[in-house]
């Protein structure tokens, strides 16, 4: 029988996610969510229907754009644009301490 599921891609998705989102705007919101409503259990499938539903946009997309542009290039994009992110971050963050 063919093994569905390829586990080694399972858990680096999972770990690479789980990763990535801990203490992050994402989980601050449901903390305060879940303080504003005291409703966790409605907090939990709201938050977590969201997620797959990112994450499917995320998949269907990916699986689009890697049958036009190579991955190699994706991966390279996807690097500048973050490293660009970052320096944007850095460059707000230095000139709000200059101009105070």
């Amino acid at each position: 029988m063919r093994n569905i599921l390829n586990w080694q891609v399972f858990l680096l998705a999972f770990s690479t996610l789980f990763i990535a989102e801990m203490g992050d705007k994402t989980q601050l919101a449901v903390f305060s969510l879940v303080a504003d409503s005291k409703a966790p259990v409605a907090v939990f499938f709201g938050a977590s229907t969201a997620l797959i539903v990112v994450t499917l946009i995320g998949v269907l997309f990916g699986g689009l754009v890697t049958k036009v542009i190579p991955v190699h290039f994706l991966k390279l994009g996807s690097g500048i644009l973050f490293m660009g992110i970052g320096f944007y971050t850095l460059w707000e963050a230095f000139t709000t301490i200059m101009t105070k």
